[in-house]
């Protein structure tokens, strides 16, 4: 047993990152390769893996992540935005659990993850923050059981909020992850010029 194995702190839960599509307001750069103090987004994510017992890749265009080496799957039910992506990472997983995040959320922090696995109990299949008016499913923990349920109601184009409200989701309040995060900095997603600036994030320095 590594010790690396030793330290994961939720052995039934798989990390899932949702590449998403290429930034179109981005120059068409994938969102995951895009830079802060100097590493990439999708760097910064795996940074937070050894808490986990797997992580994945969500990803219909896999090619700008080969070098990376992870585990990396597409969208079983293609053309479905984010309800396909967080449906293909429950398919995937090999553990009861998904975390799942966006590849564009550069902020995310351990501390966040623990207070939203820490509100999972036996009563609950999703676990999802409510902050500034909004849900925010791709900062969300779900039982990997919902996939199949899911695959069915993929087929009339539900919004998150829809897949959400069809099961027993705990939603934590903006005052929960303010207690972790005072700046809700973690929600915070780069998809436009503006939000280079505004965030410090950089395109990408490494092209292939």
């Amino acid at each position: 047993m590594s010790m690396e194995r030793i330290r994961t702190d939720f052995p039934e839960v798989t990390l899932a990152i949702l590449a998403g599509g290429q930034g179109r307001r981005l120059s068409g750069v994938p969102k995951g390769l895009l830079e802060v103090e100097g590493r990439t987004v999708l760097e910064r994510l795996l940074a937070l893996a050894p808490c986990f017992e797997d992580v994945l890749l969500v990803a219909n265009v896999p090619g700008p992540y080969a070098r990376f080496g992870l585990r990396t799957v597409a969208d079983v039910v293609p053309g479905k935005g984010a309800p396909g992506g967080v449906h293909a990472a429950l398919v995937a997983a090999r553990t009861p659990w998904v975390v799942a995040v966006a590849c564009d959320m550069p902020f995310i922090t351990t501390e966040v993850l623990r207070v939203l696995l820490g509100a999972r109990d036996d009563g609950v299949d999703a676990v999802c923050f409510e902050a500034r008016g909004r849900l925010e499913p791709l900062l969300a923990a779900y039982r990997s059981a919902l996939a199949p349920a899911w695959e069915t109601t993929l087929a009339t184009d539900p919004s998150m909020r829809e897949l959400l409200s069809g099961v027993r989701t705990r939603l934590l309040s903006e005052a929960v992850l303010h207690a972790v995060d005072p700046s809700l900095r973690s929600l915070a997603n780069v998809n436009t010029p503006e939000d280079l600036a505004r965030y410090g994030v950089a395109l990408p320095s490494w092209r292939g």
